[in-house]
């Protein structure tokens, strides 16, 4: 770590920093409010409020936004004349999956190995934690040198599109020269990394429909429509042999020119099982930062256990498809639709119903704010330059706040490096990566002020 003394203060806050954490981690804020009380959400933007309110942010508030979350915002005044820069993380996390999987608790921070694990550690409540670690480190050297507004976002995960609507709805709301993502994450802990790209997205439920009830198997199986059967058939035809997404009309042979990931290393971070072969083809970068990606999330169907010997009437699917930079998702999501009804075989009846949607993302690397970055991450990471690297998911508000401000330069860092098993059970963040992004925070923004 640099002797720079910002870097001293970010050291000495470090302790209290994991006590915040484990605070914010500890409320279940999943903006699913089938599965998880609207309660625990609200508890966490309020916290994120007051903890904005103590540094001496204004005009807190908890925005209201048209998917019936809430995201948290304020203003922190910086000299006159100053340049603004808008911080974002969100404070809502994915559900923990299985809860079973998990070593320690998932609403409970837990030190193990040195790394901190509990749900949203590093995706995106370490993020919030960073921001509050940058700021405090400049109020203790010097003060803050531009006006700072911080937005949370309570939705981020579930991609409805709240924040992005009021937004748009609020153009002067977030409104800045330079905005700083803080949800992406270094190639690997210790390469300190911008992410000049990113995916976007589509979500539909597929409803499959073929009988008005379900039938025994041994008396009409093999004449009647199976659902279940067809919905297979269906996401069956999403991909071509070899793994690759093949959505009718969709291309998928674009090659990512930047950062590249060693096939290995690829191997390594995702786990993958002895023997297992990758899917697609070309690069690794190309596979998950350049091309679409489908996924089936979830297939609603009877479980193994407790199933009767019945040929199913109904069953349905949630399906992703990642959609990269150069594709428009909303083209992607009809390309995808009428994908799934050309290929619904025996006249089965099947709706597609869109859930979710985000658009790609390109940011301009050589915009004085990356330079600034670059300079800020040099100091942070002694040794090391700033990388460029693509990022498979999505962040949908991204291109929203590119459209809104199209001269606003649009950074993302972030604690999601590899190790961090986001989304998955064990997901954890490294201290050692927060303390130094929160150093590499400060000191941006220390230079982009004198830039």
């Amino acid at each position: 770590m640099s002797s720079n003394p910002v870097a001293a203060t970010v050291a000495s806050l470090m302790p209290r920093a994991k006590e915040e954490l484990a605070e914010l981690v500890a409320f279940k804020s999943v903006a699913d409010f089938e599965q998880f009380p609207r309660g625990e959400s609200e508890g966490a933007a309020n916290w994120v409020a007051d903890a904005l309110r103590a540094e001496g942010f204004q005009d807190v508030a908890l925005l209201d936004t048209p998917d019936g979350t809430q995201s948290v915002y304020g203003c922190l005044p910086g000299p006159a004349g100053s340049r603004t820069v808008l911080l974002y993380a969100h404070y809502d996390v994915q559900p923990p999956l299985d809860e079973a999987a998990w070593v320690s608790p998932p609403f409970e921070l837990t030190e193990r190995d040195g790394r901190w694990y509990g749900r949203g550690a590093a995706d995106c409540k370490g993020g919030v934690i960073m921001h509050l670690l940058a700021l405090r480190a400049l109020k203790a050297n010097g003060g803050v040198p531009v006006t700072v507004k911080v937005i949370a976002e309570g939705s981020e995960e579930q991609g409805t599109g709240g924040l992005e609507r009021y937004a748009e709805e609020h153009p002067d709301l977030l409104a800045a020269d330079a905005i700083v993502i803080g949800d992406s994450g270094n190639f690997r802990v210790g390469l300190p990394t911008a992410t000049a790209t990113l995916r976007g997205m589509t979500m539909v439920r597929i409803q499959m429909d073929t009988l008005q009830g379900n039938l025994h198997s041994g008396q009409f199986g093999g004449a009647a429509p199976d659902a279940l059967a067809a919905l297979i058939r269906v996401l069956d035809s999403l991909r071509g042999e070899d793994g690759s997404t093949t959505v009718d009309g969709l291309t998928g042979d674009t090659v990512w020119e930047g950062l590249q990931y060693d096939e290995e290393q690829f191997r390594a971070d995702a786990k993958v099982l002895d023997g297992v072969g990758l899917i697609g083809s070309g690069t690794v970068a190309d596979r998950i930062w350049a091309r679409p990606a489908v996924t089936v999330l979830g297939i609603d169907c009877p479980p193994v256990v407790g199933a009767t010997p019945s040929v199913q009437a109904s069953a349905r699917a949630l399906v992703s498809l990642r959609v990269p930079p150069g594709v428009d998702a909303s083209e992607a999501s009809e390309l995808l639709r009428a994908h799934v009804e050309r290929h619904t075989p025996w006249g089965a009846r099947v709706v597609v119903e869109q859930v979710g949607h985000g658009q790609p993302f390109s940011a301009d690397t050589g915009s004085p704010a990356y330079t600034a970055m670059a300079r800020a991450m040099a100091e942070a990471y002694p040794g090391q330059e700033m990388q460029l690297a693509g990022q498979g998911g999505s962040i949908p508000l991204c291109n929203t706040l590119g459209t809104l401000y199209p001269k606003a330069e649009v950074l993302l860092i972030g604690l999601s490096e590899p190790e961090a098993q986001i989304h998955a059970p064990n997901e954890s963040v490294s201290p050692q990566e927060l303390e130094r992004l929160s150093v590499a925070e400060a000191l941006f923004l220390q230079m982009y002020a004198a830039g």
